[in-house]
């Protein structure tokens, strides 16, 4: 059996994956609020934000965890492809989820079935993430710690989508994606205890990438994408802000009319 270690570099990476659950999920909290205030192509626009912002969050949270990981005996690399599809199982999933809230009539049926959804995508996404890990040995899972990572990942889903339909200010955003980002991680590190491994050494050389090759790059690359999307989101300006400043805009034309 070998020896797993989750945080190879201390705790770097612990806290940047979950700062990065953390981003994404507030990210995705604002363009729903955002969705849900807009109507036709603008909401579409800001509920894909929504999504790709969240599957973005998760997808680099579990990935820069995985940067840590390590077990002793053997070297680990990634199938990439396998990498990719887990990144974009995320996206779906999760916009499936985040449209059914933000275009269902009855909240509750669309919040269970978003959450479901949603939860479910995130668990297939670590799993198939898990999936690409390449070693010299066997992987093996205790299946008690899957099923338990699995719920976390649906009652971690299900608050998200009701944050974003019950909660509106700043503040209550930012604790909602502490909260959310918090819940993101345990489901990562509690799927990652379910892991056993059974070294085979071997001189062989491993296929895929090394984690520095392909992981880093991409983490760093969405990472920026979250930074650069979150400033964005700040700068423009809400409904109401809009709504004010046509209101504010009216007398002075009306003015200018007579």
């Amino acid at each position: 059996m070998g020896h797993l270690d989750h945080a190879t570099f201390g705790w770097l990476t612990p806290v940047l994956s979950y700062a990065m659950a953390c981003i994404g999920a507030a990210l995705g909290l604002r363009c729903t609020v955002r969705a849900l205030g807009a109507a036709g192509r603008s909401r579409r626009n800001w509920l894909l934000t929504a999504a790709s912002a969240i599957g973005t969050g998760i997808w680099t949270m579990h990935f820069v965890a995985m940067l840590g990981f390590g077990v002793s005996g053997t070297e680990i690399r990634y199938n990439v492809p396998l990498t990719i599809l887990s990144l974009l199982v995320a996206m779906i999933v999760v916009c499936a989820g985040v449209f059914a809230v933000g275009y269902g009539r009855d909240r509750a049926r669309a919040l269970f079935l978003g959450g479901l959804t949603t939860g479910l995508g995130v668990a297939s996404m670590h799993y198939l993430g898990m999936a690409a890990v390449r070693l010299h040995g066997d992987v093996t899972y205790d299946l008690a710690l899957v099923a338990l990572s699995v719920a976390i990942a649906v009652a971690a889903a299900t608050a998200a989508l009701w944050a974003a339909l019950n909660i509106e200010s700043p503040i209550a955003v930012t604790v909602a994606s502490l909260v959310m980002g918090g819940a993101v991680s345990s489901m990562h590190y509690t799927a990652m205890w379910a892991v056993r491994v059974e070294v085979t050494p071997s001189a062989d050389v491993l296929p895929g990438a090394t984690a520095m090759q392909f992981i880093f790059p991409l983490a760093v690359g969405l990472g920026s994408y979250l930074f650069l999307t979150s400033a964005f989101v700040a700068l423009s300006p809400t409904a109401g802000e809009r709504e004010a400043t046509a209101s504010a805009q009216r007398p002075v034309e009306n003015a200018a009319a007579h």
